[in-house]
C-alpha cells in the first residue's frame, strides 16, 4: 500500500484519503495501484457500506502526475490507470466524494462515478485534456454528455477551462456547496447516515440506476485507445515537457 493513499473503516464508512500534498494529490502509478487495492478491499469487506473519497483541506486532486504521461504506456490497457478507470464502473457500493480546492482531470472525472458529491465554494474543477493534447478519460466523454447534455459537455471538454462550484452545481456534477470549515464533517455525516440504511436496499437502488456498465467499459476502452495514441504525438510530448519545465 502506498503512503500516499490511506484508508480506514468507521461506522460502516470506508474513508479513502489521498496524501500527496506537496504535489496537490496528483496521482502517480503507485497511487493508482493503491486505489485499486483499496477499492477491492472495500467491496469485499461486509462491514463497509459506503465508500468516501477525500483529498485534503483545500486540495482534492490535481489530476494525473504529468511526468507519468511521458511514459507512452501510462494509460495502456492493463495499466494501473486503466484498471482503476474500469473498476470505478463496477463498484457496487455507494460512493461519496468530499471535494475542496483543485479537482483537475481525474479529480473531476472520478466524481462522475460517485453517487453523491459535496464541494466547497473554493473548489476549482477542470477537464484540461484537449489543452494537454490528449482526450477525455474515465468514461467522461459519455457520462458528462448524459449528465449535463451534449452542448455543455462539449464546452467543458473542448475548451478545458476551469469552472467553479456554482457551475458544477448548476450542471448537476455536485449535490451541494458546503462551507470549507464544514465540508469534511458534513460529507462524513452524510456517509454515516447512508451506512445506516438497509444495505441490500441501498445496493439494489444503486444497481437499478447504474445499468450501463457494458457501454461504459466500451467507452473507456475507446478513450484509452485514443488517449494512448495521442500521448505518442509530438504535440502532446511538447506540451507535457513545457508543463514540467515551468
Amino acid at each position: 500500500m502506498s503512503s500516499f493513499v490511506k484508508f480506514y473503516e468507521e461506522k460502516g464508512v470506508f474513508h479513502l484519503e489521498l496524501h500527496r500534498k506537496d504535489k496537490k494529490n496528483a496521482l502517480n502509478t503507485e497511487m493508482y495501484t493503491a486505489l485499486v487495492e483499496a477499492l477491492i478491499h472495500a467491496e469485499q469487506d461486509p462491514t463497509v457500506h459506503i465508500i468516501l473519497f477525500k483529498g485534503g483541506n483545500n486540495c482534492f486532486c490535481a489530476g494525473n502526475d504529468i511526468a507519468d504521461f511521458l511514459n507512452e504506456d501510462a494509460i495502456a490497457p492493463g495499466s494501473p490507470i486503466s484498471n482503476l478507470l474500469h473498476m470505478l464502473v463496477d463498484i457496487k457500493k455507494p460512493m461519496i466524494a468530499a471535494v475542496s480546492g483543485p479537482a483537475i482531470g481525474i479529480g473531476t472525472t472520478l466524481l462522475l462515478h460517485c453517487d453523491l458529491v459535496y464541494a466547497t465554494n473554493n473548489t476549482v474543477f477542470s477537464l484540461p485534456f484537449v489543452n494537454l493534447g490528449v482526450c477525455a478519460e474515465a468514461g467522461s466523454s459519455y457520462l458528462l454528455r448524459q449528465q449535463i447534455g451534449h452542448v455543455k459537455a462539449s464546452e467543458l471538454l473542448m475548451f478545458g477551462d476551469a469552472f467553479d462550484s456554482d457551475t458544477a452545481l448548476d450542471c448537476g456534477i455536485i449535490n451541494e456547496i458546503v462551507p470549507e470549515e464544514e465540508y469534511w464533517s458534513y460529507a462524513i455525516e452524510k456517509a454515516e447516515a447512508l451506512a445506516k440504511k438497509p444495505q441490500q436496499s441501498l445496493l439494489a437502488t444503486k444497481s437499478l440506476m447504474k445499468t450501463e456498465q457494458e457501454q461504459l467499459h466500451a467507452v473507456i476502452d475507446a478513450e484509452i485507445a485514443q488517449f494512448s495514441k495521442l500521448l505518442k504525438t509530438e504535440e502532446a510530448k511538447a506540451i507535457f515537457k513545457r508543463f514540467l519545465n515551468k
